[in-house]
């Protein structure tokens, strides 16, 4: 038994931001295991490389995905070292929980610059080549807080609620040039930055009965919806999310 050949990946190259550990290193391994060419990005030149080195055939390119110019440098480089980009997914996040009336000047831009101008900055320099060549898949890993909200997390929904309307604006623009533009919206997730929410008995207890299949995430999880939207199965479906969350968005 084969797979149908409208989820076939193989042999595109896909770049993952924010992939050194996470969501994003289980969706590079899984968009490799796919059989793509996969380049890991992130900051941290060592710990991109320690990634790398457990995700056969991977590349490494360490840039900063805030800073416009490093971006360009980037994304011209993995053009001309690894291959021309079929497929990115923005995956560079962060969360910085604090109630709104003590969240800082600096937080917000900080969290702003990261979750969201850093996606504009990639996927527009990412866009620039696949809309010249006619085709391209690109992914923004958005939120269940790309819809709902909960005390302390304002900034952060705030981000991902435009990201998620950065999608659609996407799409609207590349989509005729053949570039397809989507979200895929993780729920609660167990991972290394979660971990502390993990482990508050309290909070896991009603992540649990909010959420309809009983249970925290997990990053394998998130790896199929990324491979669908990278796929030519999802040729007709742009500027969705996908949400990926076991429930918790469609249920009070």
């Amino acid at each position: 038994m084969t797979a149908h050949p409208l989820f076939d990946i193989s042999g595109r190259t896909a770049l993952v931001t924010g992939s050194s550990r996470g969501i994003g290193r289980a969706l590079a391994r899984g968009l490799a295991e796919a059989g793509c060419t996969v380049v890991l990005n992130g900051r941290d030149p060592d710990r991109l490389a320690e990634a790398a080195a457990g995700i056969p055939g991977s590349h490494a390119a360490a840039f900063d995905v805030t800073d416009g110019p490093s971006v360009a440098a980037g994304i011209a480089d993995v053009e001309e070292r690894v291959g021309p980009l079929d497929i990115l997914v923005n995956n560079a996040g962060m969360q910085l929980r604090a109630p709104l009336l003590e969240f800082t000047d600096t937080d917000w831009h900080r969290i702003l610059n990261t979750n969201l101008t850093s996606a504009f900055l990639v996927g527009r320099e990412a866009a620039r080549h696949m809309t010249a060549r006619g085709h391209g898949k690109i992914v923004n890993i958005c939120s269940l807080q790309s819809e709902v909200v909960r005390p302390g997390i304002a900034p952060y929904a705030a981000t991902k609620g435009a990201l998620k309307m950065l999608t659609k604006g996407m799409c609207a623009d590349w989509g005729p040039h053949g570039v397809q533009v989507n979200g895929l919206g993780p729920g609660y997730i167990e991972t290394e930055l979660t971990r502390p929410l993990v482990d508050d008995e309290e909070f896991s207890a009603w992540v649990r009965r909010r959420t309809p299949a009983g249970r925290w995430g997990r990053t394998e999880d998130l790896v199929g919806g990324v491979l669908f939207l990278a796929s030519p199965a999802a040729d007709f479906i742009s500027g969705q999310v996908l949400y990926v969350d076991g429930g918790m968005t469609s249920v009070l």
